[in-house]
């Protein structure tokens, strides 16, 4: 390296031009793959926080760099208990977007701010390269939070990665979505707060997203009237025929969503499982019947306001006795194994499908986590990193 740097110093520099060149030329052989000391260093693209964002994230927020990284753990106390990865599937999560806040508390990983100049967290699917921990081998394929947005990570907190005992009739990248958060998410919080029985009346906003496509066809299994909304045709046709709904319609096309709940639920609604927030939740609340619940999972209208709206009409949850609960997924990652033994079997039954928005690339990265805020994506939106 030291003979090419001077080889190029001293050639007779016929134009800055040239000299330019050469200065490239090096800058690739040195972020290209190579050896220290015997372990491989290989080069590593990575979607970096550039600065935080207010109100509507941009893409300029992010930018994409390759930095190098060693595929072995390191040696020392820094390397122990971690694992190295190779991330194959990227879940893009409107919780992220409140990372990309500058005021964010210190606290669990998903609550915290992410740190400037450094990659985006979040949930994904990875193969793992290297492990000084003792459940995680070689070859081992893991789901789990805190994986970089890039294409090897090192986690030292291996704690949080699921591994994954999968089946050729089982896509990895629904450990992103179905098997992984969003469908525990979907159950737990239906099931847990919704408390759902034959004959209730649901409502799913947000409803073809990774999360809502979901409750709604838990819903249809155990016999309850099912209507969603959406924001486009398409979506509101993909929830009445592929996912099974029983109605649904387009929220952008209601001047007066209270009287378009009244229009789809005559008789009120039982349970109104809450993606939206706002106006939404204010409509709802008016169309609420006596012992409702309302299960909090998101307000994905509210993320980019730098002053949320405000609700007007909570007094119902006094005069109809209404039970409003928040969902922290957290909490139900222990009953894991409870979850896979319900939804398995559905999945391979075909009595449950899943509609994936795939991104190719960590370069479209950026461009499918911002499109989630304005609807871009059909289904849920996931980037492929690198082939299983």
């Amino acid at each position: 390296m030291h003979v090419y740097i001077m080889a190029c110093l001293l050639q007779p520099c016929r134009s800055s031009a040239i000299f330019q060149i050469n200065l490239r030329t090096l800058a690739q052989d040195m972020a290209s793959d190579h050896s220290v000391g015997g372990v491989e260093v290989i080069s590593n693209k990575q979607v970096i926080l550039k600065d935080y964002a207010s109100g509507f994230p941009r893409e300029s927020n992010l930018y994409l760099t390759t930095s190098n990284i060693k595929l072995k753990v390191p040696e020392d106390e820094s390397g122990k208990d971690a694992v190295l990865v190779k991330n194959l599937y990227l879940s893009c999560d409107p919780f992220m977007r409140g990372r990309m806040r500058r005021d964010l508390p210190p606290g669990e990983p998903e609550q915290s701010s992410y740190s400037l100049g450094s990659p985006i967290v979040g949930y994904g699917v990875a193969r793992v390269v290297d492990s000084r921990h003792s459940d995680f081998k070689k070859g081992d394929l893991v789901w789990g939070r805190t994986i970089g947005w890039e294409e090897y990570s090192l986690i030292t907190t291996p704690e949080y990665l699921c591994k994954i005992n999968h089946t050729d009739d089982i896509p990895l990248s629904y450990y992103t979505g179905i098997l992984g958060m969003p469908g525990i998410t979907a159950y737990f919080c239906f099931f847990n707060i919704g408390s759902p029985k034959e004959g209730d009346r649901v409502y799913v906003s947000s409803a073809s997203g990774a999360i809502g496509q979901l409750v709604g066809q838990f819903a249809k299994l155990i016999g309850c009237y099912v209507v969603g909304s959406a924001g486009s045709k398409e979506k509101v046709e993909l929830l009445k025929t592929k996912f099974g709904f029983d109605d649904a319609f387009n929220y952008k096309e209601e001047h007066d969503l209270d009287a378009a709940l009244k229009r789809y639920f005559p008789e009120g609604i039982d349970i109104y499982f809450e993606n939206v927030g706002g106006k939404m939740l204010d409509a709802v609340l008016l169309n609420m019947r006596h012992h409702g619940r309302i299960a909090l999972c998101g307000m994905i209208s509210q993320y980019n306001l730098e002053q949320p709206e405000s609700v007007q009409n909570l007094i119902a949850l006094l005069y109809k006795q209404i039970r409003m609960e928040g969902f922290g997924v957290t909490e139900y990652y222990d009953q894991y194994s409870k979850f896979l033994d319900f939804v398995l079997p559905y999945i391979k039954e075909g009595k449950i499908v899943y509609v994936e928005d795939i991104a190719e690339g960590l370069e479209s990265g950026p461009a499918a986590l911002i499109g989630l805020f304005s609807g871009r994506n059909v289904g849920k939106q996931v980037v492929k990193v690198a082939q299983e």
